[in-house]
């Protein structure tokens, strides 16, 4: 199969922020927090790989021609420097955005299971199941599917990168396999690291690529 044949969605997981240091969640209810130092390493290491895309790197994939990101500070961090380095403007596409983990924003694994005994592993695995005041996966799913069918529908032949979070990067690689939601926890994609999709018009999409770190 050649690029011409699908949609190539390279799907960049933002940066490290210091929420990402202590292990707190962090969701879409609050716009912050921004990168850290090694989280702007960290997206400019991920710009060097995707701006190969098409060329020194998977050369039969078409080379970007969109950066999309979440509205998200850490994200838009990351795709400005996507953005530079490919020399395209970066799009802000809501229902990118990570996962609204209400009541939960801002506090660890622990301090959850403190406050809300078993609720959090319960998240993970039951995918229909909310966290207090937000989302489930389920909902992020209705959100992101949407966006893939969107990018389907444009045309094939092009590669768009998307910049966003760790519950929307599992949850994308979930749709785009077909896996049913109890699964699309057991996607892990690191700050700062790259998946590469293939969408295709009548569903029999690919994934190519998921959680490569930055620097490679």
């Amino acid at each position: 199969m050649d690029h011409d044949d699908a949609l190539t969605l390279v799907v960049v997981r933002h940066g490290q922020t210091p929420m990402t240091v202590t292990g707190a969640y962090s969701g879409s209810s609050v716009p912050g927090p921004g990168l850290t130092a090694a989280g702007r390493v960290q997206a400019a290491q991920a710009a060097d790989l995707v701006v190969r895309i098409g060329r020194s790197a998977w050369p039969e994939l078409a080379h970007p021609g969109a950066v999309l990101a979440s509205p998200m500070v850490r994200a838009g961090e990351t795709a400005a420097a996507v953005g530079r380095r490919v020399g395209l403007p970066v799009e802000i596409e809501p229902a990118l955005a990570e996962a609204d983990f209400g009541a939960w924003e801002g506090l660890t694994a622990a301090e959850i299971d403190l406050g809300w005994p078993g609720h959090l592993r319960r998240w993970h695995l039951e995918p229909e199941l909310r966290a207090p005041g937000g989302e489930s996966l389920v909902d992020v799913g209705v959100r992101v599917r949407p966006v893939l069918d969107a990018l389907v529908a444009g045309g094939p032949g092009r590669t768009v990168v998307a910049v966003t979070h760790s519950i929307t990067t599992r949850v994308a690689v979930g749709l785009v396999l077909g896996a049913p939601p109890t699964t699309w926890s057991r996607v892990r994609v690191g700050p700062g690291t790259v998946s590469i999709l293939r969408l295709r018009p009548a569903g029999d999409h690919e994934v190519r690529v998921v959680g490569m770190p930055p620097g490679r």
